[in-house]
């Protein structure tokens, strides 16, 4: 069937389903608006299905999209518990990282890929790391993750009373970079660029620099455990940015504005994974990658294994419900 004897054949139907969206969302008596909207709504993922394998235009099947995001949200608004809205959801993250590979695997590129480049020209090149950092700066982080230290990392000479301050303090401070690098995606996308390339280096050239002074131990020791959540999320958040910035850029058929809204539903969606990741983050590294108690060799353990399981949960977590769904 042809797209357009399509969509003149089965438009009262998505107008009329779009209507009794508006009216649930505007909080309407269940009674009202709810009345065979179960059946629309199995009827629209149906005409979904079919405009997707038929190879219709990226318009329509967006279009449908989002009428069937918005009637899975109000279908099981009323269903679900606490508890089982927070499984859909860490089901359903790692189902839309991957849906959105593209840009994840841009922003990713950028920002661990300058990094893994500055931090070896770091290493190379001793003098580099002043043309990004400070020679007070420098002294600083030496002092930060000098080998005799106490604790490790920012504020090393705070007490253990101090962690859920500084638990507090490091949620702030990723969620603002990451908020950033989100945010500036606006600026057609040049701004989430600006960010992960700027992070990448910073990051980079400190580690370099103290991997080549021999401070590698106490810092790597003290990265890879939070690192893993924490990297992880402005990556995420740089292509949450990259969403905003194309829709503005190439907007297709739609206007500006109109694909903006549409972009904006997923990285706002992205952005709410990316905040938990900071939350496990900061967690992490106030109360357990600060401390010396532990072994280097049992740090890297415990990050290896971190790695692995943020890994393995965005490649592989809700494989099995969306095959169902």
């Amino acid at each position: 069937m042809k797209q357009s004897l399509f969509e003149s054949r089965h438009q009262p139907d998505w107008d009329a389903f779009n209507s009794q969206l508006e009216a649930l969302e505007r909080g309407k008596s269940k009674t009202q608006s709810y009345h065979g909207f179960a059946a629309s709504y199995r009827q629209l993922c149906q005409h979904l299905a079919l405009a997707q394998a038929r190879g219709y235009s990226s318009h329509l099947i967006d279009q449908l999209q989002q009428l069937a995001m918005r009637g899975h949200q109000q279908f099981y608004r009323h269903r679900s518990h606490l508890g089982a809205q927070m499984i859909r959801f860490l089901f359903g993250f790692p189902r839309l990282v991957r849906s959105e590979w593209r840009s994840v695997c841009v922003a990713s590129l950028l920002f661990f890929g300058s990094l893994g480049l500055m931090g070896l020209l770091t290493y190379l090149y001793p003098e580099l790391i002043f043309s990004l950092v400070s020679p007070d700066q420098v002294s600083e982080m030496e002092g930060m993750y000098d080998p005799d230290a106490r604790r490790l990392g920012r504020f090393s000479e705070r007490g253990s009373g101090d962690d859920w301050v500084m638990f507090g303090f490091y949620i702030m401070n990723n969620i603002g970079i990451a908020f950033q690098t989100f945010a500036s995606g606006l600026l057609l996308g040049l701004g989430s660029l600006f960010f992960l390339l700027f992070n990448g280096l910073m990051i980079g050239a400190v580690a370099g620099h103290l991997t080549r002074i021999g401070y590698g131990e106490p810092f790597w020791s003290f990265v890879i455990g939070h690192g893993a959540f924490e990297l992880t999320a402005i990556a995420l958040a740089g292509a949450a940015g990259f969403k905003l910035g194309w829709a503005l850029l190439a907007p297709g058929r739609l206007p500006r504005g109109e694909a903006l809204r549409l972009a904006a539903g997923k990285a706002i969606q992205l952005v709410a994974g990316v905040i938990l990741f900071l939350l496990l983050a900061a967690f992490i590294e106030a109360f357990w990658s600060s401390t010396t108690f532990a072994s280097p060799n049992i740090k890297y353990a415990v990050g290896a294994g971190l790695w692995v399981l943020v890994l393995s949960y965005l490649l592989l977590a809700g494989r099995r419900q969306h095959a169902t769904d």
